[in-house]
């Protein structure tokens, strides 16, 4: 008898999850429930598909839906929500427009992705209001920029989403605000590095108002009147960028262990702890290498592989995910910033004896045209442990050195190992004095920051 795979969620993380499992086993059945109109397109590229950088929306998508249907044999079925789950019973109620219906499965996977923080004032409801995790958001928000309807708008976030929106907005001619409740843009890292990110945002000419929150929001006529702190102003749009939180419900109703952030908990297989049910994606915890533990950091490439993983245990096969140390690489304007592994604040939150080693390198050498400064914090243990870094500079120079950091921590490498390293050097490319070998240099040396 044929055996039925559901996937709940049509991104990154199902359609990996789908694709994987029809590769591992051609005869099984696998129904895809998205409960928007798109799949497989990448989340990543909604800004610059805003800013006009990427120009039509079909760039953005991996495949059409006739792609996994007919070449594939996935039956996806769009704007069809996930309502229940009967973890005993092993079946999933869904909403397809045509009201409840139920469908069996003997495995299920759960890639529900993560949902949008709105907290408070931030609960209106009004085309006007973006959440920008969505194309048909996306899509809505670029045509009422290229008509001229929005010229002033407020960004409420300062992490990856709300600058890269911010940038965004800047390009289209927008006049912007940006709110951040906490006392610095991107919240995670530490302050010496936010200073830098700041500068940059402030250079362009955005309003950033920084540990304040948006107290108030209300249409008034063809307006939205945002209260910000005690002060109250018009604007033609408001882009909520505060952060998601894991979309858990259906699973965790029905028993599913669940942790940081309500993210489902999985083992390297991806299975969660109700039978026969997997889960991947923007909704789990995966382990961290460096904290030991699990945590949620929700990220594409974590979410592909994760995918991938999920689908082919789900089907039959063997594969598993070892963990992530939570590399990431943004772009804020000009200014590039990449991280790795532990901030210096994470780490002594954790209560590791951490210290931070500062060095300034160049991208390419000094003659070099291009050359840009790169700065390096390496974050380690007085003992030698590397536990992360941050970069920042100019153009594309932390882009990819952020990897080497990245390798290091997956293989257990500590400032010795790291300054050891036998890294390339062409003066188009990099200097001979490689700005990651040089902060490793210092940080084999008794002198650190402390902040």
């Amino acid at each position: 008898m044929t055996q039925r795979l559901v996937v709940i969620g049509g991104g990154a993380a199902g359609m990996s999850a789908a694709s994987a499992a029809r590769r591992t086993d051609p005869s099984l059945e696998v129904v895809v429930l998205e409960a928007r109109g798109f799949a497989a397109y990448g989340m990543c590229g909604l800004p610059y598909f805003m800013s006009g950088t990427v120009d039509r929306a079909e760039e953005l998508i991996a495949y059409p839906p006739a792609f996994f249907v007919e070449k594939r044999g996935i039956d996806l079925r769009l704007n069809t929500r996930a309502t229940g789950l009967d973890a005993a019973g092993h079946r999933i109620t869904f909403d397809d427009g045509k009201g409840e219906q139920e469908l069996s499965y003997d495995r299920l996977i759960v890639t529900a992705g993560g949902t949008p923080t709105r907290p408070g004032a931030l609960g209106l409801e009004d085309p006007r209001v973006f959440t920008v995790r969505a194309l048909e958001d996306a899509i809505r928000l670029r045509e009422l920029l290229d008509d001229g309807s929005i010229r002033t708008a407020v960004v409420v976030g300062a992490g990856y989403i709300g600058l890269e929106m911010a940038e965004t907005l800047v390009t289209q001619g927008v006049v912007v605000t940006l709110v951040e409740m906490a006392a610095g843009v991107m919240p995670t890292l530490d302050r010496p590095t936010t200073d830098l990110i700041e500068e940059e945002v402030r250079r362009h000419k955005v309003d950033l108002r920084l540990d304040v929150a948006v107290s108030a929001l209300r249409r008034v006529g063809d307006k939205l009147e945002v209260t910000i702190g005690d002060i109250t102003e018009t604007f033609d749009a408001v882009i909520v960028a505060g952060g998601v939180r894991a979309e858990s419900t259906l699973p965790a109703a029905a028993g599913a262990l669940t942790g940081p952030n309500g993210a489902l908990l999985v083992d390297v297989r991806m299975r969660t702890s109700l039978p026969d049910v997997f889960a991947a994606g923007d909704c789990v915890a995966l382990h961290h290498l460096v904290l030991g533990r699990p945590a949620f950091i929700p990220l594409g490439p974590a979410a592909n592989k994760t995918g991938r993983v999920a689908g082919t245990v789900a089907a039959g096969g063997d594969a598993s995910f070892p963990g992530i140390v939570g590399t990431a690489v943004v772009k804020v304007f000009e200014l590039c910033v990449a991280m790795t592994g532990l901030t210096l604040a994470q780490a002594l939150a954790e209560g590791l004896d951490a210290v931070v080693t500062e060095a300034k390198g160049k991208s390419r050498a000094k003659y070099y045209p291009g050359s840009e400064a790169v700065l390096v914090r390496l974050i380690h243990e007085r003992g030698g442990r590397l536990l992360g870094a941050v970069m920042v500079g100019r153009g594309d120079g932390p882009a990819k050195r952020i990897d080497v950091l990245a390798v290091a921590l997956h293989a257990g490498f500590g400032i010795d190992d790291l300054a050891g390293l036998d890294l390339s050097y062409a003066p188009p490319f990099a200097p001979v004095y490689e700005p990651v070998l040089l902060a490793a240099q210092a940080a084999a040396r008794p002198v650190h920051v402390s902040v």
